[in-house]
């Protein structure tokens, strides 16, 4: 676990938490564990997309393709960080768009799930519908996308490995760094 003193986060009792990192990393499973451990709600951005749009994600990447799903992916993210404080999953890709990182950064407290290749690929050959990911060797994808996002996700000011290891452990390091900051 390492802090990147750029900025301090919000307290999550004022403001949203915000799980960015590659697909397969946990996001959804550790926000939910996070957000019952802390008494606030828990959002998929990627399953409020896909309401707001009426078609799942591969579908909107198939039709339009990707420009048009992060414009839309922005604008769901933003809804979701006014209101109730909240424990938000984002997309693996979403705190790549500047404005969404930006929106971000600014606005909640933003924590990157990080875990080596291995857990992320047998963690995504799980599930099927990854656009990214179709007809593509995961390792080679993965191994791809972490050269290049991992620098930017870096830019969070918490930052969590998540080992292979039931995800309460990642949700207790969640915690210490949030202790840690107040």
């Amino acid at each position: 676990m390492q802090r990147n003193s750029k900025s301090a986060p919000v307290d999550p009792k004022r403001g949203p938490i915000v799980l960015v990192g590659m697909m397969g990393v946990g996001k959804s499973t550790v926000g939910r564990r996070l957000a019952a451990r802390l008494g606030l709600a828990f959002v998929d951005a990627d399953e409020e997309i896909e309401k707001a749009a009426g078609m799942t994600i591969t579908e909107m990447f198939e039709r339009y393709g990707e420009s048009y799903f992060r414009d839309g992916e922005r604008r769901v993210i933003a809804r979701l960080m006014d209101g109730e404080p909240k424990v938000i999953a984002t997309g693996g890709g979403a705190f790549m768009q500047d404005d969404t990182r930006k929106l971000i950064l600014d606005h909640a407290t933003a924590i990157w799930l990080d875990a080596d290749i291995d857990i992320l690929v047998d963690r995504v050959s799980r599930r099927d519908g990854r656009p990214l990911l179709k007809g593509k060797d995961p390792r080679v994808v993965l191994t791809q996308l972490a050269a290049t996002r991992n620098p930017v996700y870096a830019l969070a000011p918490i930052h969590i490995k998540s080992i292979a290891a039931p995800h309460e452990v990642t949700v207790d390091s969640i915690m210490e760094q949030l202790v840690a900051w107040h």
